[in-house]
């Protein structure tokens, strides 16, 4: 039996946040939860009264992380409830994963289970006091809690995902795509813009899905029939931005024929020219084998034509080398194709044969050494193409939102323009401004002349 906190001892929450944006949000629901109910985050693993990590899965690098976290956690503390990907993950002889690895951590969920990790909170640490959701400190009213610095947020508009690509684990953690209700996702908007946020990110596992499990059922949101559906989305978005000078930008975006309609709205100023594609790969045959959506379309011919329609687009994606049976000549392949689409920003994974990835079954497994060279290979010439556009930036003017600035940006401070998501892009180095009354502010935005690159960022003069 756990003994009720005395009344002058509020009861503290350590806390920890692995893994992607998508993870970030759900963290951000149960802190906001915890929030309301009254108890607080400590910044210490032994300043807390037990510890919650929300933990990924998704590669075995995330997957040592996570245990390493926990680990630690329970060293630490000794009491500690998982959540997150890797607790939905089976063990050996079908029990938890995670469970095997730790015996003593208090409770193990699966991620998106706010309220089961609520019940594991209220069984080790009772409640102070009952929840009063306008009474949360540092929220969002409507949007609860945020992780990330007050002038920008992520916006999750679904959970899960239909596909079933061979590298991705993802599903079996999170199941089927989940689209919220456009009248909820819309007034979770509203309410980050009413609060300050100048940067709203949009992410899911599979944005263009937006809908297809409801068939894009009609909702409604500020009294007017609105479809669950990413162009109407995009659209609302867009207009709901404007008022507030802010930016709205997509992630997660698949090369579905229904993008196309987006980068019209691209061209119009509507949202970022900005699009976050995850390719995985350029061979028809490598994107077979993991069974990728859209493996048919032309993505060259597309690509251009977007460029056509939206010459300041940015295209940034994701791309797995030394994929099972992947040959040299696909490998180059993919290299060409890097070359000829001039992918603006791009990351890249070795394969990681993460436990029940299904395409660690298929023939021709690289040995890890040749996967990792083959990731360094295509880095320097994604490496090579980015710097190579960065280039041709300088001597143009952007806008740069602010995000550090410190005595008011008298020494300068660092930004990001529309081409640079935070966490993953570039940023824009920004000297000290020439002009004594020119200030800076975080959260802000400048107006700068681009001076120089240096290597995937930008140097510029605030005007």
């Amino acid at each position: 039996m756990t003994e009720a906190p005395s009344p002058a001892k509020i009861p503290k929450v350590g806390f920890v946040s692995l893994g992607c944006p998508k993870n970030l949000t759900d963290s951000e629901l149960i802190l906001t939860q915890l929030s309301a109910e009254g108890y607080q985050t400590a910044k210490t693993f032994e300043g807390a009264d037990l510890v919650i990590v929300n933990t990924c899965g998704f590669i075995d690098d995330a997957v040592k992380e996570s245990l390493d976290t926990i680990g630690d956690a329970l060293a630490e503390n000794g009491k500690v409830i998982v959540t997150g990907c890797l607790g939905a993950r089976s063990g050996d002889g079908g029990g938890n994963f995670v469970q095997q690895m730790h015996p003593s951590v208090l409770a193990v969920t699966g991620p998106q289970a706010t309220q089961d990790v609520m019940d594991a909170v209220h069984r080790n640490l009772p409640k102070p006091h009952d929840p009063f959701i306008d009474l949360v400190p540092g929220a969002f009213g409507e949007a609860g809690i945020k992780l990330t610095p007050r002038h920008y947020a992520y916006l999750k508009i679904s959970e899960g995902c239909n596909h079933r690509c061979t590298f991705c684990i993802i599903p079996s953690m999170r199941g089927d795509l989940v689209s919220r209700p456009i009248g909820d996702v819309l007034k979770e908007a509203k309410a980050l813009f009413e609060g300050g946020v100048k940067e709203l990110l949009v992410i899911s596992q599979d944005t263009s899905a937006y809908g297809v499990d409801v068939k894009y059922r009609t909702g409604f949101w500020d009294g007017k029939p609105v479809k669950t559906r990413l162009l109407e989305l995009v659209q609302s978005l867009g207009a709901m931005a404007a008022p507030y000078g802010a930016w709205v930008r997509l992630h997660y975006v698949y090369p579905y024929p229904s993008v196309d309609e987006i980068i019209p709205l691209m061209a119009e100023g509507l949202v970022l020219p900005y699009l976050d594609v995850p390719f995985q790969h350029s061979h028809p045959d490598v994107l077979k084998r993991m069974k990728r959506p859209a493996s048919g379309e032309k993505n060259l011919e597309r690509i251009q034509r977007w460029r056509e329609a939206c010459p300041d687009i940015v295209i940034r994606s994701t791309f797995i080398a030394g994929f099972p049976g992947e040959t040299e000549e696909e490998f180059q392949h993919l290299l060409d194709f890097m070359r000829e689409a001039q992918i603006d920003r791009a990351g890249c994974f070795a394969y990681s044969d993460v436990t029940g990835a299904e395409a660690n079954n298929l023939p021709g497994m690289l040995p890890l050494e040749e996967r990792e060279a083959r990731r360094a290979r295509f880095m320097a010439v994604a490496e090579e193409v980015s710097v190579a556009k960065l280039q041709r930036r300088v001597g143009a003017t952007m806008q740069v939102l602010v995000d550090h600035a410190p005595a008011m940006g008298r020494k300068g401070g660092v930004g990001r323009s529309y081409a640079d998501a935070p966490e993953i892009d570039g940023n824009v180095h920004l000297l000290p401004p020439e002009k004594i009354s020119k200030q800076l502010k975080v959260g802000e935005f400048t107006k700068a002349r681009i001076v120089a690159v240096q290597g995937h960022d930008l140097v510029a003069q605030p005007i």
